[in-house]
Formats: C-alpha cells, sequence, structure tokens
C-alpha cells in the first residue's frame, strides 16, 4: 500500500515538471504570433510610425559617427536661442566670434540641462568676459564638467542652420556698392552672401497656426504611446517650408502619418518629419524619393490625412502640420528602433524670426518661394556661396538676422 502514495507523487511531479515546459513553449508561441498581428510592438515598427524606410547599406556608409548618446531632452527656450543667436552673429567678423551653440552649451552644462533656471544674464556675463578678455571660451569649456555632452546634443540640434549661404533679395534692399554692373537685375532681385540664420518655421509666411507644448502627450491610434512631435494647427493648404536643406528620404503613404515626407538633413544628423499633408495634393510635384531640398522650399500643404491604413483618407480632427525633429547619433541604434525625437517647442518659436515668403502659381493649386537661397552641400556637390561679395567694404560677409527667404 506505500506504494501507491509514491506512485501518485512521481506521476504529479511528472505533470507539474512538464507542465511547466509546455506553457513556456505556448507563450514563445504566442509571443511569436503576436510579432506578426501587432507588429507596432516590435522595435522597428517605429520605422512605419516616424514614415521612413528601413536603412539601405549605401545609406549606412554615410550615416555620422557613432556616439554614446542615447537620448536628449532639449529643452532650450526661444529666448535662450534667440539671445545666443545674437552673439553669434554680432561678433561673426570679430577678433573674438562667440559660436552660439558653445555658449547654450555652457548654459546646459551649468543648469544640468534644465533651461527653466535660464536667465539672460547668466549668458551675457559670460560672454561678455569672453569679449573683454577677462576669459577664454577655452577656459570655461575646460572648467564646464559636461560641456562635451551638452555640445554635442545640442549640435546635433542647431549646427546645421547658422553658417553661410547666399540670399536673394529685392535690388531695391540692397546697398549701392552692393549692385555690381556683372550682375543681372532685369528679375528685380540680386544675390547677397551673407551669415546667419539659415533655417526657416515650417509654416510659410502670412499663414495662420496656433500651437502648445504638446510633446510627450498620449496618443493611441494603433496602441497606447507618446507623441513624439510638434503639432501646428492651420488651414488646409497652407504652404509647409522645408526647416533645413536635405534629402527626401521618405515620402507617401504611412497608417500614422498619413501624407508625409521625411527630409534628411546634409550632414545626416537630423531627420525632419512633416505629417498629416493635404489630402488628394499633399506635396509639391517635383518632388521623390532622393530629391534634393534647399531650406526655405514649399515641400507639401497642411492637411488632416492619416490614421488609417486606407490611402487619401482624411481621419485627423484637426487640421495641422505633424513637425517632428529626430537626432541621428548611430544608424544601427535607429534601425533597431532607439530613436531620438527631441521636443521643437522652444526652436519652433525661434524659427517665427525666419518665415518664408511665398507666392500662388497661376492655374495650379501649388505655392513657391519669392525669394531664392543657396548653400553648400560638402557631401554631394550643391551650390557653394561666391567669395568676395559683400555689402561692406573690407567685408565678405553681411550678417543676416532673419534667414534667407
Amino acid at each position: 500500500m506505500k506504494l501507491f502514495p509514491h506512485f501518485i507523487s512521481h506521476i504529479s511531479s511528472f505533470f507539474h515538471k512538464h507542465s511547466q515546459a509546455v506553457i513556456w513553449a505556448e507563450l514563445a508561441a504566442l509571443a511569436f504570433l503576436f510579432s506578426g498581428l501587432f507588429p507596432a510592438f516590435h522595435p522597428k515598427a517605429l520605422n512605419v510610425l516616424s514614415g521612413r524606410p528601413l536603412a539601405s547599406s549605401s545609406n549606412a556608409s554615410k550615416a555620422p559617427a557613432k556616439s554614446s548618446i542615447k537620448w536628449v531632452d532639449f529643452n532650450v527656450t526661444a529666448e535662450a536661442l534667440n539671445q545666443a543667436f545674437r552673439y553669434d552673429v554680432d561678433t561673426v567678423q570679430s577678433p573674438i566670434h562667440l559660436n552660439w551653440v558653445d555658449l547654450l552649451a555652457l548654459l546646459g552644462s551649468r543648469y544640468g540641462g534644465d533651461f527653466s533656471s535660464y536667465r539672460p544674464k547668466d549668458m551675457e556675463a559670460m560672454a561678455e568676459a569672453v569679449l573683454k578678455g577677462e576669459t577664454t571660451m577655452d577656459t570655461l569649456k575646460e572648467k564646464s564638467k559636461n560641456f562635451d555632452y551638452y555640445r554635442e546634443a545640442y549640435g546635433a540640434v542647431l549646427d546645421g542652420m547658422v553658417g553661410v549661404f547666399k540670399a536673394e533679395i529685392p535690388v531695391s534692399e540692397a546697398p549701392p556698392e552692393y549692385v555690381s554692373e556683372n550682375q543681372d537685375q532685369d528679375s528685380g532681385t540680386i544675390w547677397v552672401t551673407k551669415y546667419g540664420l539659415k533655417a526657416f518655421s515650417p509654416i510659410a509666411k502670412g499663414f495662420p497656426y496656433n500651437d502648445y507644448d504638446d510633446f510627450g502627450a498620449a496618443r493611441s491610434y494603433g496602441f497606447k504611446r507618446q507623441h513624439l512631435g510638434h503639432d501646428m494647427m492651420g488651414q488646409v493648404g497652407t504652404p509647409i517650408i522645408a526647416v533645413e536643406s536635405g534629402y527626401v528620404e521618405a515620402i507617401g503613404w504611412n497608417p500614422y502619418g498619413g501624407w508625409r515626407i521625411g527630409i534628411r538633413s546634409l550632414d545626416q544628423k537630423r531627420y525632419y518629419y512633416y505629417a498629416h499633408l493635404r489630402k488628394n495634393y499633399p506635396y509639391q510635384s517635383n518632388l521623390s524619393q532622393g530629391s534634393y531640398v534647399q531650406a526655405g522650399d514649399v515641400i507639401g500643404y497642411l492637411g488632416r490625412t492619416g490614421y488609417s491604413t486606407t490611402e487619401n483618407t482624411n481621419n485627423i480632427d484637426t487640421p495641422h502640420l505633424h513637425f517632428g525633429l529626430e537626432l541621428i547619433f548611430d544608424e544601427a541604434r535607429r534601425q533597431e528602433g532607439k530613436e531620438v525625437w527631441i521636443d521643437c517647442y522652444g526652436l519652433i518659436q525661434f524659427l517665427e524670426r525666419s518665415r518664408c515668403e511665398t507666392v500662388k502659381v497661376e492655374g495650379t493649386k501649388e505655392w513657391i518661394r519669392v525669394y531664392g537661397m543657396k548653400e553648400a552641400d560638402p557631401q554631394r556637390g550643391g551650390n557653394p556661396p561666391e567669395e568676395g561679395s559683400s555689402p561692406e567694404e573690407g567685408s565678405s560677409l553681411a550678417p543676416s538676422m532673419t534667414g534667407g527667404g
């Protein structure tokens, strides 16, 4: 009789052990099935959200060098951006040129990245001490514990926005000494070389919009997630402007963003995402994947498409532009879905100073910019500014506080 309890115990132990194995096998099978049914939970599903294709080997070879940075909390205020920008432009032809990103990185290190502590006098004291020769930028950088981190992080956002470019302006606005007999003035405009802001607001000049800081807000279409962009509510058909020069990396329909376009910056460090574009006529007709886009060009039109697997569907209640800015520190991590998106609210406020003027093309649904702009693309060729054109005697650059268009 003693054998029977022992036998029962043995059988119970056998089924207990093997049922665990079965349970784990079933869980593995379920995980596999769910990864196919709900690809949004897979890391590469973020490629769908951001509306860009997977990188090819040719794209990877042009990617920026790897970085240890995994995320960036970019909360630099528009006031700080404006102050640093003014110092940069005002000192460009001085013996000591203050780089605006360096100034912001020094403050970022001081504030621990929290610009709610920003005070204009902090930047002023630092900048004026350097300009008066009381210290140097190199000395300040050496004393700043985390300067290198903030310089790389903030530089990834801002380095492509200020520099030398050629701008088309009305002849009537050009100083007399700038007008040359060799320059064609029949069009009523003239090309000048400038140093300043060469980035633009994504909304064309004269078109109203409203916004607020909605980065990180909850979204539920497809699956629960955070809003990794900045919404700008406006009128359907409002011309959308390329913030920075680059190449079209993605264009077409996306179930989340509707008609969208993604543009990679010339230095490969930024990906600009413009989504929910107009139904039936979302883009400028000359654009396709790989097209070169100049900062200030009209690239598309505000709408309310998206939240549908059916192309050309208006499922967004309020017409708006979803504007996103992704930083690329490591292409391999990006393709694993480990993307770095930043809060653009302060940056959009800053870019309000540079809104591109546009005009309707008669007989079409398109708008085009009024005044052109050219800048160099050192990686793939382009339109480098010519040397020596200047509105000021003995100067090679004309400082610009507004941009080129």
